[in-house]
């Protein structure tokens, strides 16, 4: 099938490499016209696992980029819009940009054309789509629109593309529903898992091949406000239990098992740290409210959802004053920028975000992130905060060291040698990356949330802690 995908963001970049990469012919469309340059030039934007195989493979022959919208989009089956809808200041989505490739759209099409809803967008905009592409439109054109809500998680976003657990499909009729099977085909009949040279299913994916789900469009529309809400509800649930944890002197590591392994609950995403961030779930929980408050229903859960995830942020840098009695002047080594590990975004960081207090409080900070340090660079100025080439040497000289962000290489440290490197053997991990007692054993003062802090005058009740409850 030819298809267009208009956005080379994340999502936009993602679907248009994994569309190709499935046997369609893609032609990926930004009006950042540097941005499409960079992109025929080989390059990738952004730090995705896959991402830069998937493009190198396919560049040139499956996939093409261009900055202009009328004469690429001609022809196509099929028209993804995947453009942003950053918030507004209510919270609304801000829907101009799917607005104004909606007018577009409309201006060029020909032969039917299935138009498809890939950015998150609240319920309602698929009829807005509908009317704004007949509004413009030169004559009457035989056109259908549908949403196709995206679960791709970044770092991971390739193979979430091609081994979902669902595709979702919201279509108003047969015939759009029937082109989007088609679409997907190589992925729900299993076809494209017997490739030579597929990507192959990361450990403990999903069963393949995944279903497909048809659904109305308002539906679909809903399920990715709901799923992103809900997620995010997990992680702030138990940040708060971990709070209660840390009040009544439990461990809440092992309550995470105990709950977790319920079939109705699960391990994922109850995972206690310093909050969510990136650019789906802070938006998405603030639009699926706006869009209950349209509806005249006061979703006041997600608020608390909000709330508790802003708290978290506070009380890690409480922890952190705690621990170091006065801040100014202090020196400290910060590992992680990025709002979760295996990304390069910044984008509502709650490593950034502490960094920026810490800073405010006089302190010297000296980070090192695998693949964010340039974004971060740009957002905090390379003046303010120096940059390590790596964990060791940010260690170097400082008065503690905090964890932030959960790159795997952070679960791995040497920790004799991090602890000789530290003026101060003291470690803040606001992502609960290392056993308590391992920690003590180095002799390292160990602050981590939802457990007591360690330190080596008190090993004896570190090593009281199960240790097959804590993560490695």
């Amino acid at each position: 099938m030819r298809i267009a995908v208009v956005g080379s963001g994340y999502v936009g970049l993602v679907a248009s490499a994994c569309l190709a990469e499935i046997g369609h012919d893609v032609v990926c469309i930004d009006n950042d016209q540097q941005k499409v340059a960079a992109l025929v030039r080989g390059e990738t934007p952004i730090h995705e696992q896959f991402l830069p195989e998937l493009l190198t493979r396919h560049r040139g022959s499956r996939l093409r980029f261009s900055g202009n919208l009328a004469e690429a989009g001609r022809g196509a089956h099929v028209v993804f819009i995947a453009v942003g809808t950053p918030p507004t200041e209510n919270g609304d989505a801000d829907l101009s940009y799917v607005e104004s490739v909606s007018r577009e759209v409309g201006q060029q099409l020909g032969d039917y054309t299935v138009i498809v809803e890939k950015s998150t967008v609240p319920v309602y905009t698929c009829e807005w789509v509908r009317r704004v592409i007949s509004l413009n439109a030169p004559s009457p054109v035989d056109f259908d629109v549908a949403s196709n809500p995206e679960f791709l998680r970044e770092g991971t976003a390739v193979t979430d593309f091609l081994y979902p657990d669902r595709i979702v499909v919201g279509a108003d009729n047969d015939r759009s529903a029937s082109v989007l099977r088609t679409l997907y085909e190589p992925l729900t009949s299993g076809a494209y898992y017997t490739q030579p040279g597929a990507i192959k299913q990361p450990s403990g994916g999903a069963d393949f091949p995944p279903p497909l789900i048809v659904t109305s469009t308002k539906s679909a529309e809903l399920i990715k406000h709901a799923s992103n809400a809900f997620l995010a509800l997990k992680i702030s649930f138990i940040n708060a239990v971990a709070n209660v944890c840390e009040a009544v002197g439990a461990d809440v590591e092992q309550v995470c098992t105990g709950v977790g392994l319920d079939s109705r609950i699960g391990p994922r995403f109850l995972r206690p740290g310093i909050g969510y961030g990136g650019s789906c779930f802070p938006k998405d929980v603030l639009a699926f409210r706006a869009v209950a408050r349209d509806c005249g229903y006061d979703f006041r859960l997600l608020e608390e959802v909000t709330r508790i995830n802003d708290d978290q942020r506070q009380r890690f840098l409480r922890k952190v004053r705690n621990t170091l009695w006065t801040l100014k002047g202090k020196r400290l080594a910060v590992l992680g920028l990025a709002f979760k590990g295996g990304t390069d975004d910044i984008r509502e960081s709650p490593a950034l975000a502490l960094v920026q207090a810490l800073l405010r409080e006089g302190c010297d900070v000296v980070a090192y992130d695998p693949a964010a340090a340039d974004r971060a660079r740009e957002e905090l100025g390379g003046d303010i905060v120096r940059f390590a080439k790596g964990p060791y040497e940010a260690a170097r000289g400082a008065d503690a060291l905090l964890i932030l962000t959960d790159w795997e290489e952070f679960a791995r440290l040497d920790l004799e040698r991090l602890a000789g490197e530290l003026k101060y053997p003291i470690v803040l991990d606001g992502r609960n990356m290392y056993r308590p007692e391992d920690m003590a054993a180095h002799g390292l003062t160990y602050v981590s949330v939802g457990r007591a802090t360690i330190t080596p005058l008190n090993r004896r009740a570190a090593m009281a802690s199960s240790p097959a409850t804590a993560r490695d």
